[in-house]
């Protein structure tokens, strides 16, 4: 194990529960390290249940094309937990991350925090350390007592799309867990929001008002919609006329619009057309519908067979993921096989109902075994219910073994999903790692 993950693995040890949402200790442990959360760059404070990764990574990409610096928070990782911290553009190294985990342990001297609240302290030091221009932050469950929300004056909120997630820990309504997500709009800020279901965004605009929160809604102060294959964005300002986003999948176009928005909301953020138009090109986020084209895992696939990959893993996310889909089997019919593993804390039969009639086959596997997964022969009990031809795998690469000893005419468009874990093992197995 390298010096990195040893202290991982002792820092993730200091707190019994892997979720314990609270801003004390949070507070506690900034306060000891001189709160560094006060000397950060603009910070642009992302929530939602689906499309905050996107959304950052449209967002990076046009500041980018704009010349600015970029600082980047999001979880979880993939394959290295590297990936959750980009200072200025570039992902974190080991040494200064393990020297910025160090000064986090010394000054928690041993009290009880969280895995996620020690790495955020430690996010945070690099950021006040690093010079950026912005620093995008994403919200790692929740919102009103994630780790982040001690930031107390960011330059906009932003909420993407709200759907059921997370029932143990934010509620089991719609209205009760926008309620948490809402708690990261601040007094004044601008919050720019994401398309909603009434009941999330009635939340969102009660919780704007209360305190005096700019509101950008789309449907109200903006919009965006695909045409003829460009996204057509609109707001008060004007149109704007802008490629399709590169990541793949109608929900993108929200995504990217949802960035694009934010971007034109906040004075301090507004870069030109031209930067718009980059960003939503050269947008690059690991594991979204991503086409895995070679590779040692996909090699055991059938041969002409299709491999994509992505960590959609709640109901609203598996009906975005079908609906990509279905657009995709219009323009290149095959039959659609998918290879799933799901934690055990999500709605299976929310998630699999959404490719009811797309897919035809599920074959179930479990999630890396540090993670409580639901199990393959459980998963497969719930897809049979669902109409699906189910079968249990040990692995993903077994699942593609087993398609290619029975192959399908003509060769089958495989997904891999149900698990951003899953996703992580997929990624380092095929040797595509993210950079």
């Amino acid at each position: 194990m390298s010096p990195l993950g040893a202290l991982l693995e002792r820092l993730a040890a200091l707190h019994p529960k892997k979720i314990d949402l609270s801003l004390e200790r949070m507070e506690r442990l900034a306060a000891a390290l001189g709160n560094p959360e006060r000397r950060l760059p603009p910070v642009v404070h992302v929530a939602g249940t689906n499309g905050k990764g996107s959304t950052v990574a449209y967002l990076r990409a046009a500041l980018e094309a704009a010349g600015r610096r970029v600082h980047t928070y999001t979880s979880p990782h993939l394959v290295r937990f590297n990936e959750r911290i980009r200072l200025a553009g570039e992902l974190v190294d080991d040494a200064r991350l393990c020297d910025a985990l160090e000064r986090v342990a010394a000054a928690n001297d041993g009290g009880p925090i969280t895995f996620f609240e020690v790495t955020t302290a430690a996010a945070f030091l690099l950021f006040a350390e690093t010079p950026a221009d912005v620093l995008l932050l994403e919200v790692g469950l929740g919102g009103r007592l994630d780790a982040t929300n001690i930031i107390e004056a960011p330059v906009a909120s932003v909420i993407t799309p709200i759907s059921i997630d997370h029932v143990e820990f934010l509620g089991d309504t719609l209205e009760a867990i926008a309620g948490e997500k809402a708690g990261i709009i601040k007094p004044r800020v601008p919050v720019i929001v994401g398309e909603q279901p009434d009941e999330a965004l009635a939340v969102i605009e009660r919780t704007a008002a209360r305190r005096r929160a700019p509101l950008f809604a789309r449907g109200q102060q903006w919009t965006v919609q695909e045409e003829a294959g460009r996204l057509v964005y609109s707001d008060e300002d004007g149109l704007l006329d802008l490629p399709r986003p590169r990541l793949m999948g109608p929900h993108q176009f929200d995504n990217a619009g949802l960035a694009v928005a934010t971007l034109r909301a906040v004075p301090e953020l507004r870069v030109p057309p031209p930067a718009l138009e980059a960003g939503i090109r050269g947008a690059d986020w690991p594991a979204r519908l991503q086409r895995l084209p070679v590779g040692p895992l996909v090699a055991r696939a059938p041969r002409e067979a299709e491999v994509w990959l992505d960590g959609g893993h709640n109901a609203g996310g598996g009906q975005a993921l079908a609906h990509a889909l279905a657009e995709l089997e219009e323009r290149v019919p095959r039959p659609l096989v998918l290879v799933v593993g799901m934690l055990a804390n999500k709605d299976v039969s929310g998630f699999l109902g959404a490719f009811a009639g797309l897919a035809r086959e599920a074959i179930c596997v479990p999630v890396p075994p540090e993670h409580n997964g639901t199990a393959p022969d459980d998963l497969a009990r719930i897809a049979a219910g669902l109409g699906f031809s189910a079968s249990t795998a040990g692995d993903v690469g077994a699942a593609l073994d087993g398609l290619a000893r029975y192959p399908l005419t003509p060769p089958p468009r495989v997904l891999v999903c149900g698990s951003l874990y899953l996703a992580g093992t997929v990624l380092a197995a095929n040797e595509t790692l993210p950079n």
